[in-house]
């Protein structure tokens, strides 16, 4: 499968900064016809609103909340791509007095809310043709780290999941990317100390359009990013996408 941006009705989850307004930049630079910026409070979407000179809509979505998501899908029955964003990270280790807490609030955003999400917009994009999903997941999917041992166990759920909406939604004719940034310029990075090594936001977003024009399932978009997919690769394509091909 390809899916092309040019002239497609997008939503975007955590839209207002950091890679989600890289990628709502970059999806209008491609010809998207209406980005939906999913924001926790419509005030923050302003200067996307101002951006996109009328393509732009701000939507609340919070993926804590799975009402919003629910209302969200249900007031954007025309989107035809959806790139879930939006996660939360705790620099929290295992044995940190913090780390039943900090997982809670992780597997919240990072996985239900993943699963809220292809709930919720399975039916929209298989109603609009099928459309395409995009989950942003990390390279921490795949190998965990100490310090972020929560946010790695959350992404790694995510990823597995991840698979599994492939699998679901395969049938209805939906494309499915799963990416895995490594550090990325981005508040986030510089909160737990990687900015040094950090990728611009833009090789995310650019890696987006094009993992979905070759219908690619991975894609591992940035400097370290790609060593790990040099790795991985062997497995990821016999194993996970399961064709030895990775189509």
């Amino acid at each position: 499968m390809s899916f092309q941006i040019a002239d497609r009705v997008v939503l975007v989850t955590g839209a207002n900064r950091g890679i989600g307004k890289s990628i709502v930049e970059t999806l209008l630079a491609h010809g998207a016809k209406k980005v939906y910026a999913g924001v926790r409070e419509l005030s923050k979407a302003k200067d996307l609103v101002e951006l996109g000179q009328g393509k732009v809509i701000p939507i609340i979505i919070d993926l804590a909340n799975r009402t919003t998501i629910d209302q969200a899908a249900a007031d954007a029955q025309d989107v035809e791509l959806v790139v879930n964003n939006a996660g939360i990270a705790r620099t929290t280790s295992l044995f940190s007095e913090q780390v039943y807490g900090s997982l809670d609030e992780e597997l919240k955003v990072n996985l239900y809310g993943v699963i809220a999400m292809a709930r919720a917009f399975a039916p929209v994009l298989k109603a609009n043709g099928g459309g395409a999903f995009v989950q942003l997941n990390s390279v921490v999917s795949i190998k965990s780290f100490g310090d972020f041992a929560t946010y790695s166990a959350s992404k790694a759920a995510a990823y597995s999941v991840t698979q599994a909406i492939r699998d679901g939604l395969r049938e209805q004719g939906t494309l499915v990317v799963s990416v895995h940034p490594g550090p990325i310029a981005t508040d986030m990075a510089a909160a737990v100390g990687l900015l040094e090594v950090a990728d611009p936001p833009a090789v995310v977003s650019e890696g987006i359009v094009q993992a979905l024009a070759q219908g690619q399932f991975h894609l591992f978009p940035d400097k370290m990013a790609k060593q790990f997919w040099g790795v991985y690769e062997n497995y990821a394509r016999n194993i996970v996408e399961g064709t030895g091909t990775g189509e």
